[in-house]
């Protein structure tokens, strides 16, 4: 193994020998002036791990070595010690400022001069270790930033019943635009990290579609004008919900989402929405994402129209048949242009702007004795490394298994209300008030099964502290002896706080199977979910209750929609209360319904009761349902001939006069093609 390089710099040359003597395990560089080792610095400097110094010296002395390493950042790169016989307290202190490490007095002791050495390498590269846990816990926010923003993005492309591709696509054509206009202009001067910043707000773009009725957002034909209307009122929505974030206006990421949303409708020639704005009034990162949400609706499929080719879509830009862009960023696309359709497609710029950069780990040689006796000098020098934990306010540790220890940093320890010495921690009372017995014992689980080639861990779990709980994340990364056989040395530990994450994620979940109006599942939800339950039980009986309000188009065209509204909500409230919680409720769409229930026997009384609590009065009006029940005992546990025998039954229903039930029978299937709905809805 490649022994550790150390720079002694002293112009007595009696000096450098006698501690090359005593650093026999090290490769030893000699300098015997300041001038030398700057000139020895600027050629080495990668390959030096400590540089033993001397304050009085000709030409250069030890400050000045020192003042031109901090001139030029070598000082965070190289530990320094300082070695002199002057070690009056005005030496020493101005040494420290310089950003000395330590020092060592003359005459040298060889157990005290190894021991230094060891100890202040040691501690470097346990400084470096929580840098790199800080800067991956900064990567680690940053993706699940990330996350959040792809789950956000995404729950606004289910609800608009598209593939959720469109929001990849958008990013990938907003990076491939953004890099060719910089370097066809100087108009728009954008960093890297703009570019990124604009490609990830980029995927926010529509996410005041949230806020459009399902009706408008999923109609299947050409929108009304009135409905064209509403629906261009989602730029300005979603602007508007982005800028009511109070506590993070400040954001960068906000502020560049929100002029997203509520300008990439807008059009260069002031024929766009919602203000009309003209030319470069128009930011460019509305321009950019405008072009590729374009671009990208023209080549896919859409409810309302096919696919089309990459160069009709071309055509059609370049003709303005979609609006005017501006000309430079026109010049960024052609009809011949294989980038641009592979943009649609090519992994490789999924993440636009990021580097996944990884820091590399300077394990320490470690065969002789003093310097394994100097671990438990180190753990005194813990209170130096916290600071980088106190700086950067996040919760951090450390777990040693021999003695069984765990040391929190102290803006941790006060956060989460423990000491910052634990041990035994398997058997604290205190660690235990915090964290879950259950989480503990699965930590411990993977620090026995850890190996060097498989050292990190995330673990979920609820922290309990400050009189709440709240959920958090923790990373674990083992680190290991270098030698032939490796032994665990340490555990390192980093807490991250995703409650709010985490309760943001669940409640856009929720809402995402919810139908927005009445709470109800929605039909795509309800589906999975009855799916899942036949397949769990497929021996169980189950029971598909297909429900529509009858006449219900005339009660809105006479009364309103809000009266419809109104009883579509209490339809709703009584279904929930007319089943057990195990049941489950859809709107299917409009005024359909369905109910779906397993039961042990009297389905017909169960079928009676539940539709006789679906009639009611409302505002002196007598509201009626026709409703088609089939069973699984004749269909089998299987969504679509449930579905199907349902919706048959139903038509009878509705054939015969409306407002009753009927049971789906064999005798229906004749007339299973009359069925009008589809497969599956």
């Amino acid at each position: 193994m490649e022994k550790e390089k150390i720079l002694i710099v002293d112009d007595s040359e009696m000096n450098r020998s006698i501690l090359a003597d005593m650093l026999a395990d090290y490769e030893i560089i000699e300098a015997e002036d300041g001038v030398e080792a700057v000139e020895i610095l600027s050629r080495r400097l990668p390959e030096l791990s400590l540089m033993l110094l001397d304050i009085v010296m000709p030409r250069l002395d030890g400050f000045g070595v020192l003042e031109k390493m901090k001139e030029r950042d070598w000082i965070e790169k190289l530990p320094v010690i300082i070695i002199s016989a002057e070690n009056g307290s005005n030496h020493v202190e101005r040494a420290y400022e310089l950003g000395a490490t330590d020092f060592i007095a003359r005459p040298f002791d060889s157990l005290i001069v190894q021991r230094r050495v060891v100890n202040t390498l040691l501690l470097y590269a346990k400084q470096k270790r929580l840098i790199r846990i800080a800067e991956e816990q900064v990567r680690e926010k940053e993706r699940y930033n990330d996350l959040m923003i792809d789950i956000l993005s995404q729950l606004v492309e289910f609800r608009n019943g598209e593939s959720g591709l469109h929001i990849k696509h958008v990013r990938r054509l907003t990076q491939l635009f953004l890099t060719r206009l910089e370097a066809r202009t100087d108009a728009y001067p954008l960093t890297e990290g703009e570019i990124s910043l604009i490609c990830t707000a980029s995927a926010l773009h529509d996410i005041g579609k949230i806020a459009i009725d399902d009706k408008i957002l999923n109609k299947p034909g050409r929108l009304t004008p009135e409905e064209y209307e509403i629906m261009k009122t989602h730029s300005a929505l979603g602007a508007d919900m982005l800028r009511k974030i109070v506590e993070h206006q400040n954001e960068p990421l906000i502020q560049k989402a929100a002029e997203i949303c509520r300008w990439h409708h807008e059009r260069w020639d002031g024929g766009g929405y919602p203000d009309g704005l003209r030319g470069d009034a128009i930011p460019i990162s509305a321009q950019v994402v405008a072009l590729a949400d374009v671009y990208d609706a023209l080549t896919s499929k859409r409810v309302y129209k096919p696919a089309y080719s990459h160069e009709q879509a071309v055509r059609m830009i370049l003709g303005g048949e979609c609006g005017a862009f501006n000309p430079l960023l026109l010049e960024c696309i052609s009809e011949n242009d294989p980038q641009l359709q592979n943009a649609r497609w090519d992994e490789s710029i999924d993440q636009p702007g990021k580097t996944r950069s990884r820091a590399i780990l300077e394990e320490l040689h470690d065969e002789s004795g003093a310097s394994r006796r100097t671990l438990s000098l180190l753990e005194k020098e813990r209170m130096k490394n916290s600071v980088l934990a106190s700086m950067a306010e996040t919760v951090q540790f450390e777990y040693t298994p021999d003695p069984p220890m765990i040391t929190m940093s102290p803006w941790g320890a006060q956060k989460l209300g423990l000491p910052e010495i634990i041990m035994d921690p398997k058997n604290s009372d205190e660690l235990f008030r915090v964290l879950d017995r259950e989480y503990w014992e699965e930590m411990s689980r993977f620090m026995r099964a850890s190996t060097p080639e498989d050292s990190e861990k995330r673990i979920d779990c609820p922290l309990h502290y400050g009189g709440e709980t709240r959920w958090a994340r923790i990373l674990l990364r083992t680190i290991w002896t270098d030698d032939e056989d490796p032994v665990l040395e340490s555990v390192m530990g980093t807490v991250l706080d995703i409650h709010d994450s985490r309760v943001r994620i669940e409640e856009l979940a929720r809402r995402s199977t919810q139908d927005s109006l009445t709470g109800l599942l929605n039909r795509a939800s309800a589906r999975e979910r009855i799916e899942r339950r036949m397949a769990e039980k497929p021996e169980d009986h189950f029971a598909l209750c297909e429900i529509d309000i009858d006449d219900f188009k005339k009660l809105n065209d006479t009364f309103g929609h809000m009266f419809g509204d109104q009883v579509l909500r209490e339809l709703s409230r009584r279904m929930k209360h007319s089943v057990r919680s195990s049941d489950i409720c859809c709107r299917a769409g409009g005024e359909e319904f369905f109910l779906f229930l397993d039961y042990n026997d009297q389905i017909e009384s169960t079928v009676d009761r539940i539709y006789k609590s679906l009639c009611f009065e409302i505002e002196g009006l007598n509201i009626t349902v026709s409703m088609g029940v089939a069973l699984s005992v004749t269909e089998g546990p299987d969504y679509t001939r449930l579905y199907r025998a349902a919706d048959l039954a139903l038509y009878k229903v509705k054939k015969s006069g409306k407002k009753h039930y009927r049971f789906y029978e064999q005798a229906m299937s004749d007339a299973l093609e009359d069925v009008a709905g589809e497969e599956g809805r």
